[in-house]
């Protein structure tokens, strides 16, 4: 009976673990999109820029 009460709790504690792991690897992701957005935009107005220039 302890066995299973510990495998249980073993079950248990991997789950939340890949639950945890799953939340950061879609908040990094979420990072790096925002990121990438705000270099398109920083290189979209070096470009306007460079054009009113020449």
């Amino acid at each position: 009976m302890n066995l299973m009460h510990e495998d249980l709790a073993r079950v248990h504690m991997d789950a939340r673990l890949q639950q945890a792991r799953e939340l950061r690897r879609s908040s990094q992701l979420n990072r790096a999109r925002r990121l990438t957005r705000r270099a398109e935009r920083a290189s979209q107005q070096a470009r306007l820029l460079l054009a009113r220039a020449s």
